[in-house]
């Protein structure tokens, strides 16, 4: 306080005042900004004492709003989350600011950090896989409002959006049940990630609705990827009763899925219907055009903003994880099984 009081030209008293926001004591408002200033200038930061500095201003009144994601450049989910927070964020006038920090444990600290020094009013935290997030100690600390974008903590100490999986799996299956298929298979992502046990749960759901049986050898594990789907479309077509219809976890096992039906001469939909899922520019461009449901981070990063734009409590404990519907789009890769 010695320090910062030199070099505001004020008191230590006054500095302990501001630094404390002590009430009933009529400080200007010209000096309060320049205790603060000094006090930030001089390498405090909210990080390190939340309980020093207030947010410049709400969000959306014209603020500035870190977007910290883990990885920017491997996937265009973080794109579109931080293009759906953008479009939010600046009906209002606001910034967003986005960072990547490869959940580094040194420099994701130092870059939260940098981005707490340009004196953003809020934070919006994403990971690209969906998952629990063991939550660095910092974010407890940051002092302003934040958000979780497709991860959450299990003491639900902050507001969280993820996609509704389970929903989306029970859709996308029910759509091929509703078109008379009951031989259905699933090709999975990798099955220790939360989306593909998510989407098999739905899977599964839409089935015992159906009065389906679930059968294992129809769920084949991919990896993801487009030769995943390939092979697990094979693995599928050489079962002594192989299925009418196939929902691929993802699209681009789609385009994997969809290789090796033609190559084994099977038309889509004629002989075998097939529905992904992301809803990706390739599902648009697919012959025929796959059915897909929609990845909603565009919609994710619209309702952080809106989030954000609500009153801040830091003293609340729990807050409900909000999911959000992933909508199929039909286009023509289904159709009714060759029996009917």
């Amino acid at each position: 306080m010695t320090d910062i009081a030199k070099e505001a030209g004020c008191s230590q008293a006054t500095v302990s005042l501001v630094l404390n926001r002590t009430e009933g004591v009529k400080i200007s408002p010209d000096t309060r900004a320049r205790v603060i200033s000094v006090a930030r200038d001089l390498g405090y930061s909210a990080a390190n004492f939340p309980d020093l500095f207030e947010p410049d201003m709400p969000v959306g009144s014209e603020s500035t709003i870190a977007f910290v994601v883990d990885q920017l450049a491997t996937s265009p989910e973080a794109a579109i989350a931080i293009d759906g927070a953008r479009q939010a964020a600046w009906g209002a006038g606001n910034v967003i600011i986005s960072a990547q920090t490869m959940s580094d444990p040194i420099m994701e600290p130092h870059t939260i950090e940098a981005l707490l020094s340009r004196r953003v009013s809020a934070m919006i935290y994403m990971t690209i896989i969906t998952r629990e997030l063991k939550a660095p100690e910092l974010l407890y600390r940051l002092g302003i409002p934040l958000v979780l974008l497709n991860c959450y903590t299990t003491d639900h100490a902050f507001p969280a959006v993820v996609p509704s999986e389970i929903a989306g799996g029970e859709g996308a299956t029910k759509h091929l049940i509703d078109h008379g298929h009951r031989r259905i298979a699933t090709i999975l992502g990798e099955s220790w990630m939360d989306a593909s046990k998510s989407r098999l749960e739905g899977y599964r759901r839409a089935l015992a609705t159906a009065d389906i049986r679930f059968d294992p050898e129809l769920v084949v594990e991919g990896d993801w990827s487009t030769t995943g789907g390939f092979a697990a479309t094979q693995k599928l077509l050489k079962l002594n009763s192989p299925p009418t219809a196939i929902f691929c976890q993802n699209d681009r096992m789609a385009l994997g899925c969809y290789d090796a039906l033609k190559e084994a001469g099977l038309r889509i939909p004629e002989d075998v219907s097939v529905v992904g899922y992301d809803d990706e520019d390739v599902s648009r461009h697919m012959r025929p055009r796959l059915t897909s449901c929609v990845l909603p981070h565009r919609a994710m990063g619209r309702w952080a903003i809106d989030r954000l734009a609500e009153p801040f409590t830091p003293d609340r404990k729990r807050f409900p994880i909000t999911k959000i519907e992933c909508t199929l789009v039909p286009r023509d890769s289904v159709s009714g099984p060759r029996s009917l």
